[in-house]
């Protein structure tokens, strides 16, 4: 007797094939058999009318540190995400993360990759997990905040990221944005991702301009993919910025010139036209050199300095120009009457850079939400075969943005469902093996036999997300059923309460 069968949903395989009506047949752990008569079982789902798929792949995730709450977190595994990729932007929780802290704004110990991921399995994640080793926490555990590299601390990153890859970390990660990462150069990065290249795992850039230099960003993440020969997977692929609005076609034709002459080039979206990060990304990231960022904003002259920067745009002037005071909503303040405001309403008639300087002096690693994409962009780059789905999240706590629990239903329920920018055969590829080929999770993002039994039960007619940037944790609607290894944690919409998920290592 095997021990579960989902009986009369239309399957999806994940690879793009048309979905087919047919029962799924799962025995310890694993997919046995699809279609046929799968003959008695413990336990029968009864799933006509929904769509049976393999559980969902973000790409793009930073749960580092959830597993470790004392609660078990379901907000994934109720969008139907059975996997999550962190270590994201070029920051990862380990080796010795303590180098960055003022920015991630979260006390953690001096970890090695290892030690990292073993606190993570005890601790025992809700959904299952794969880490990134980032860029910026491998600078800041030689360099902290010095822009300048001595002789010997690249090969000690090096060092670094190997043994990380050696304790499973599934590919490298950079955040070209942010410091420290921001004053690695290319050279640098190339080297580092040569190490990612001897293990067999992709690199993914955040990169050094997504907005008025976004063509010569993607000219450098190519390069080095080329150079290093990794797999390269571009990170929440978007045009910011009001100027730059419609460049969509900038971006997709780099992937597919990238991708034509040999380098194996993927991306990740979210379906918003707003982005979240710290508040200090506004700002050049030069303000973070030396990792004193108080006392540099306390100086009117390095103000009005970082100031003309910003405004001048381009790579290395951060997003100040890229946004405007009312499209910025502070999600996250150590101040706490901040939160939930504009930075137009909180300059109230004063000068909001001003503001904004004061802001990150109080509280470094302060959060928002940045109004910085056009619809037809975001729209013209989801229906891109390259993109998949990456929620970019961040914990499941306070004002985060409504991706963080409502990103694949989202993309479902308004992308697919309602505006037909892809179909489901389509959408459901982007939502499983498009990422989980790129991360190498063997066994995972498709559904067939011999596959891992992660997989998602959802109702096309009523998968979506209502949450708002104002009230962002709305519970997602849809998802009935989520499978992790073949046992049921989601069963009937409810979480059962049980982390069933498992550290995955490269």
């Amino acid at each position: 007797m095997i021990d579960l069968v989902l009986r009369g949903g239309t399957v999806h395989d994940g690879l793009g094939s048309p979905g087919v009506t047919a029962d799924v047949a799962i025995d310890g752990g694993r997919v046995v058999a699809v279609g046929g008569d799968p003959g008695a079982a413990r336990r029968v789902l009864d799933v006509t009318g929904l769509i049976v798929a393999p559980g969902f792949v973000d790409a793009h995730a930073h749960s580092d540190l959830v597993p470790l709450m004392p609660e078990p977190q379901p907000f994934k595994l109720l969008q139907g995400v059975t996997t999550e990729i962190n270590g994201n932007c070029g920051f990862s929780y380990a080796p010795d993360a303590t180098g960055i802290e003022e920015l991630t704004g979260e006390p953690v110990p001096d970890w090695t990759f290892a030690e990292y991921l073993a606190a993570i399995s005890q601790a025992g994640p809700a959904n299952h997990v794969a880490t990134l080793v980032g860029h910026s926490t491998l600078r800041g555990a030689v360099a902290g905040f010095r822009p300048e590299l001595r002789p010997g601390e690249l090969a000690r990153m090096c060092e670094l990221a190997a043994e990380a890859f050696e304790a499973g970390a599934c590919g490298l990660s950079s955040g070209l944005i942010y410091p420290p990462g921001s004053y690695g150069d290319t050279e640098e990065l190339v080297e580092l991702a040569r190490v990612a290249h001897r293990y067999g795992v992709p690199y993914a850039t955040h990169l050094r301009d997504e907005g008025s230099a976004l063509g010569r960003a993607l000219d450098e993440a190519i390069e080095i993919a080329r150079r290093a020969r990794v797999r390269l997977q571009v990170s929440h692929c978007k045009v910011a910025g009001r100027r730059n609005h419609g460049g969509a076609g900038i971006l997709l034709d780099k992937l597919r010139e990238a991708r034509v002459s040999g380098v194996d080039v993927r991306g990740d979206q979210y379906p918003y036209t707003a982005g979240s990060t710290v508040l200090a990304a506004l700002l050049p990231p030069s303000a973070m050199a030396g990792g004193d960022v108080r006392e540099l904003l306390g100086s009117p002259a390095e103000r009005a300095r970082l100031r003309a920067v910003a405004e001048a745009g381009g790579t290395g002037a951060g997003l100040w120009q890229d946004s405007t005071p009312a499209g910025v909503l502070v999600t996250s303040h150590a101040g706490g009457s901040a939160a939930g405001r504009s930075l137009a309403d909180l300059a109230g008639g004063g000068d909001p850079w001003e503001t904004l300087c004061d802001l990150v002096a109080a509280d470094p690693a302060a959060q928002m939400v940045v109004e910085l994409m056009a619809e037809e962009d975001v729209v013209e780059i989801m229906g891109d075969p390259l993109i998949g789905i990456g929620s970019d999240n961040g914990p499941p706590v306070g004002l985060e943005h409504p991706r963080t629990w409502g990103c694949f239903p989202r993309f479902l329920g308004e992308y697919v469902r309602e505006r037909g920018v892809v179909g489901w055969p389509e959408a459901i590829r982007k939502a499983t093996s498009a990422t989980a080929d790129q991360f190498g999770l063997r066994g995972r993002g498709w559904l067939g036999v011999g596959a891992y039994a992660d997989v998602c039960v959802f109702d096309p007619a009523e998968v979506g997300h209502a949450g708002s940037y104002a009230a962002p944790d709305a519970r997602p609607s849809g998802v009935t059923h989520v499978l992790l290894e073949g046992q049921v944690v989601v069963d009937s919409t409810e979480f059962t309460g049980e982390r069933r998920g498992r550290v995955l290592r490269a």
